[in-house]
C-alpha cells in the first residue's frame, strides 16, 4: 500500500499544511497510519476523504456539520450541493460584471465616480438593486411593456454598440448647453431627430410606450431605480423643448 505524507496530501489537494494537519486534530480525516516519529501517512482512501471534505467546504457547510455527515452523504448529494454553490457564485459574479460594466459607463459621462459605487462590487447590495429594479419594471409597466424593455432597453451594465449611442446623445446635448446653442437649432434639432430614431427601435414604434419611459426618465429616483442613468434637469429640459420644436416643425411642413 502506498502511503502519503502530510505535505504531499497538501501538494496534491492545493492546501496548506496545517489545515491537512488540523483536520487530522478535530479527528475530521485520520491518517490511517503514522510512522515511529509520529509523522502521519496517508492513504489513497484518505485523500479520497480529504477531497470529499473539501467539496462539502466549498458549499459553505460547517466544519462540524461535515463530521456529523461524511460517513453518510452519498457523492450524489455531494455533487448536487457544489452545483448550487457554483450556480449562486456565477448569478453573483454575473451582478458584479454587470454593476462593473454599470460604473465603466458612467465614466464615460461623468469625470470620475464616487468610492461607495464601488461598494455593491463586493457582493453586499447588487441583489437588493436588481429586486429594486425588478419592482420598479413591474410598478410602472405592464407585463407585455416589461418585455418589449428588458429585450430592448439599454442599461447602464451592458456593453454593447446601443448604450455608446445613447452615451453620445447625453454628451452632445451636454456639449449644445456648454455652448450656449439652444434646442431649436440645427445641432438641436439633430439630436432630437436621432433620439426619436432610437426610440423608435427601442420601443418598436410603440408611441404610447415611448410616451410613459420618458415621463420615468424625468424622475432621477425612478431612471436609477430601473438602472438607468440619470438624466440632469438641463438635459432633460433641453431634449423635451428640441422634441416640441421639432414636432412643430413636421406638422407644419
Amino acid at each position: 500500500m502506498n502511503y502519503f505524507s502530510s505535505g504531499e496530501v497538501a501538494k496534491k489537494l492545493g492546501v496548506s499544511l496545517r489545515t491537512v494537519r488540523y483536520y487530522d486534530d478535530i479527528e475530521l480525516v485520520e491518517p490511517t497510519s503514522k510512522d515511529e516519529s509520529g509523522r502521519r501517512l496517508y492513504t489513497t482512501n484518505d485523500i479520497l476523504q480529504l477531497q470529499k471534505v473539501l467539496l462539502l467546504k466549498e458549499t459553505s457547510m460547517p466544519l462540524k456539520d461535515i463530521q456529523k455527515v461524511l460517513n453518510q452523504i452519498t457523492m450524489e448529494r455531494v455533487l448536487l450541493l457544489h452545483k448550487e454553490k457554483l450556480v449562486g457564485d456565477v448569478e453573483r459574479l454575473s451582478l458584479s460584471l454587470n454593476h462593473t460594466h454599470s460604473l465603466l459607463n458612467m465614466m464615460k459621462l461623468e469625470k470620475d465616480i464616487h468610492w461607495e459605487h464601488l461598494i455593491p462590487l463586493l457582493g453586499e447590495d447588487v441583489e437588493e438593486k436588481r429586486q429594486q429594479r425588478a419592482a420598479t419594471m413591474e410598478m410602472v409597466f405592464t407585463g407585455e411593456e416589461q418585455v418589449v424593455l428588458q429585450e430592448n432597453l439599454p442599461k447602464l451594465e451592458d456593453n454593447p454598440v446601443e448604450v455608446a449611442k445613447w452615451i453620445n446623445i447625453i454628451k452632445r446635448i451636454e456639449l449644445c448647453i456648454a455652448d450656449g446653442k439652444a434646442p431649436e437649432s440645427a445641432e438641436g434639432q439633430l439630436i432630437a431627430e436621432d433620439v426619436m430614431i432610437l426610440s423608435d427601435e427601442t420601443f418598436k414604434g410603440d408611441a404610447e410606450l415611448a410616451e410613459k419611459f420618458w415621463d420615468v426618465r424625468k424622475s432621477g429616483e425612478a431612471s436609477t431605480g430601473l438602472g438607468l442613468y440619470p438624466l440632469s434637469k438641463e438635459v432633460l429640459e433641453f431634449l423635451e423643448e428640441a422634441f416640441k420644436k421639432n414636432y412643430l416643425v413636421s406638422i407644419n411642413k
